[in-house]
């Protein structure tokens, strides 16, 4: 066998030897002089986005300042919304973002779980592929639409048939009566809830796919080898597989809910008090500034709704912050 080191002519150089304690010299790609950049880039972009959600903290809390001083704890405890005395209390928007938000994910859940284990499960590939462009499709379409479309179309026939059977058939002094009193033009916060479920469905329906996706294909023939009905499977194996990922799947849509705007402002009723009733009027904290943001001249009138967007805002974070603990928990 030729020796290595013996060929010197023919270009082959003998390999380094190397002494005891030195380190491997290792060659350098041609891209390394832009690590250094472009981790600089990522640490940028990181930056830039705490500073922006910091500045945009700092600036809600400012603005919202002198409306908070003010009025100080009465403006989380006081229903009083009137502008032409200057007398300004959250808790009625705030109630009904929380109600309207919670209501709509306790409708849109099961069909998002149903959707989505119908077409992993049962719907043909063929048509579960159209069936799910259509879902997403719905994700896409403007929130405006929805609130004409829940304003126009859905509000009139829920007032006629759901909401004036209801209250016709409802026995004087019983709890039905209460629950269902209300003017019977379909704007409340039911439709508004309804409203907000169509909206969020597509997205939770979507993401649940996806999870139940990862389910490993040994784990379903598994349970069908041992004997387990269709029903069983999802119950018992699949939806407890994903459990954890889905409290993600329920804080995406709650959130996705607490922010909605243009849609339940159209269909809410924007009335500032507690509604006494499912079918009575009520509002949100969205619904509120942009009903009234561009009509704002006084100083306390504007700041009370800089103050309504800080407390959206910490609503919101504390719903991601739970989200994040819950999905940082060891699996079970």
């Amino acid at each position: 066998m030729l020796d290595v080191s013996e060929v010197t002519g023919g270009g082959i150089m003998p390999p380094p030897t190397l002494h005891q304690g030195e380190p491997a010299a290792i060659p350098h790609a041609k891209g390394a002089w832009f690590d250094p950049v472009f981790e600089g880039l990522c640490f940028g972009a990181a930056t830039l986005l705490l500073a922006s959600l910091s500045g945009l903290v700092i600036s809600l809390a400012i603005g919202g300042w002198p409306a908070l001083s003010h009025f100080g704890l009465s403006f989380f405890t006081s229903t009083t919304w009137n502008p032409v005395d200057d007398v300004y209390g959250a808790a009625g928007p705030i109630v009904g973002t929380i109600l309207t938000a919670f209501v709509a994910l306790a409708i849109a859940l099961p069909l998002a779980i149903g959707i989505a284990v119908y077409l992993v499960e049962f719907c043909p590939r063929m048509l579960a592929r159209s069936v799910s462009i259509a879902v997403e499709l719905l994700a896409g379409i403007p929130s405006i639409v929805y609130g004409m479309w829940g304003l126009f179309v859905f509000a009139p026939l829920f007032a006629k048939y759901v909401q004036m059977p209801l209250i016709m058939h409802a026995a004087p002094g019983s709890l039905a009566e209460k629950l269902f009193a209300g003017v019977p033009n379909g704007a409340n916060i039911v439709t508004a809830s309804i409203i907000l479920a169509i909206m969020i469905l597509p997205y939770m329906a979507t993401v649940l796919r996806e999870l139940l996706l990862t389910v490993p294909p040994q784990v379903r023939e598994a349970a069908y080898g041992l004997g387990c009905t269709p029903f069983e499977v999802v119950t018992s194996v699949i939806v407890p597989y994903v459990r954890r990922e889905l409290v993600g799947v329920v804080m995406l849509g709650l959130g996705r809910a607490l922010g909605e705007t243009m849609a339940v402002t159209f269909v809410i009723g924007n009335a500032h008090g507690f509604p006494k009733s499912l079918f009575a009027s009520g509002s949100t904290l969205a619904s509120t500034i942009a009903n009234e943001f561009t009509e704002a001249t006084g100083e306390l009138h504007t700041s009370a709704l800089i103050a309504l967007g800080l407390v959206l805002f910490m609503i919101t974070f504390s719903v991601l912050a739970l989200a994040r603990a819950l999905l940082s928990t060891k699996k079970v």
